[in-house]
């Protein structure tokens, strides 16, 4: 019962990766607070950093879309030795054509005067750099969204952790109490074996709640790319937020997707399929090109190369490409064509599921309201019962276990207090994420 509040297998899971502890004494403590802890996760995290070298990516490959358009220079140099000279025979005459050496060095100059498929690229890139853009967005999103539900999960550990320390102090007191009153023989060894039996069945609760913090602080550290070494301070705990909780009961806000990150990057895709079509459809344009080429040549029969005579060739020309058939122009188009309506159904379901995740999160958030409205009242008067059954223990009006049943009743209502305002605040934090909404970090 009490155990549903404590964190469970998945710190298992951590505990297989991370398998180290540190000397409390070495470490140094870093005072954290829910926007520092975004702050230092945005610029340390790896993943932001990945991110942002695909953004660089991107804006390379457009600037190599465009270079595309640029003239293109280049030279070159050959040497031929022709161990037979060609032969012609006329009337009766035989002529020897060329020589044993030819020299020749030139350089070439080509440039793309019409090239729509450049064109078409150079636009597609444009996109591709917004696409990696709000792919960065979705990772700072996402990453804001894990640290603070990290954020929150430890400072539950936190408050589970102190509520059950409280309540251990306070069966410890209990048994104190009864033990003394025993040994003068003014109450029964039931009630004392009572009273031992209920600290030490909390004893092993608090343990594992202490566990429970480590494994929080462990998880946050990560999300953080803090080391190991470092200690995370909270001064914080979850009733801090439940102003927010209550803030929320008057507020119905419409779900509005147009910042969602999923969404935004399906209708950027989209638009990058549809460049590519007309690139394929490019494909049946004609392209020109206009090449230049300067160059200077040489035939002797013998290999001292400074005395050669050289002669210059110029040339300039405009050559014009119509493609007429080529079959996988086709194909390719068709190709595109489908990849466009796969996109478009699966935007229409991503839409509907973001709506229902959406719907979801905020019906969450009004039970939880619900919960710590009545969770807040149902601690008073646990802790009224409590305050009872300790005044008519103490007068021989009550019995132990009756003591011992408002300890367990104050316990789990402090400790359901504490899980309904977590389970608003981690319910709010997803809707933050679905929504698209960065906050000031």
């Amino acid at each position: 019962m009490i155990k549903d509040f404590l964190l469970g297998k998945k710190w298992l899971l951590l505990l297989a990766v991370f398998p180290f502890a540190v000397n409390a004494q070495d470490q140094a403590t870093l005072d954290l607070t829910l926007e520092k802890a975004i702050e230092i996760a945005l610029a340390e995290n790896p993943t932001m950093k990945v991110a942002d070298d695909d953004i660089e990516l991107k804006k390379i490959a457009d600037k190599e879309a465009w270079q595309n358009l640029l003239p293109q220079v280049s030279a070159s140099a050959s040497f031929n030795h022709n161990f037979k000279i060609q032969t012609i025979v006329m009337g009766g005459q035989s002529f020897k054509m060329g020589t044993e050496n030819n020299a020749n060095g030139a350089i070439s100059v080509s440039l793309p005067v019409f090239a729509p498929s450049v064109y078409r690229m150079m636009k597609m890139t444009k996109d591709d750099i917004l696409v990696a853009e709000e792919k960065a967005r979705s990772s700072k999103l996402d990453l804001i969204n894990q640290v603070t539900k990290a954020y929150y999960q430890l400072m539950l550990a936190q408050d589970s952790y102190n509520v059950l320390q409280k309540s251990y102090k306070q069966a410890q007191d209990n048994y104190n109490v009864v033990d003394a009153k025993f040994q003068k023989g003014s109450v029964s060894e039931y009630d004392r074996i009572t009273a031992e039996v209920q600290m030490r069945n909390i004893w092993p609760n608090v343990v594992t709640a202490e566990n429970s913090i480590r494994m929080a602080k462990l998880q946050l550290k990560v999300l953080m790319g803090v080391t190991a070494d470092v200690d995370l301070n909270i001064n914080d705990k979850l009733e801090n937020y439940q102003d927010t909780v209550f803030a929320s009961m008057s507020a119905d806000e419409n779900i509005d997707l147009t910042n969602n990150t999923t969404l935004k990057q399906l209708e950027l895709n989209n638009k990058l399929l549809q460049h590519n079509l007309r690139i394929q459809k490019a494909a049946f344009l004609p392209t020109l090109a206009f090449q230049f080429s300067y160059s200077y040549t040489s035939m002797a029969n013998d290999y001292r190369i400074f005395h050669y005579i050289w002669n210059p060739y110029v040339y300039g020309a405009l050559s014009l490409s119509i493609p007429i058939y080529k079959a996988s122009n086709y194909t390719k188009i068709k190709t595109a064509q489908v990849q466009l309506r796969q996109l478009s159904e699966t935007r229409v379901n991503t839409e509907r599921q973001l709506n229902m995740q959406a719907t979801t999160y905020k019906q969450n958030m009004h039970a939880s309201t619900e919960q710590v409205v009545s969770n807040r009242q149902a601690i008073a008067q646990a802790q009224k019962a409590r305050d009872i059954s300790d005044k008519r223990y103490q007068v021989g009006a009550g019995t132990m276990l009756e003591l011992n049943q408002s300890e367990v009743a104050l316990t789990q209502s402090q400790l359901t207090y504490c899980q309904s305002i977590y389970n608003f605040m981690t319910a709010k934090a997803d809707l933050d994420y679905v929504l698209g909404r960065e906050g000031n970090y």
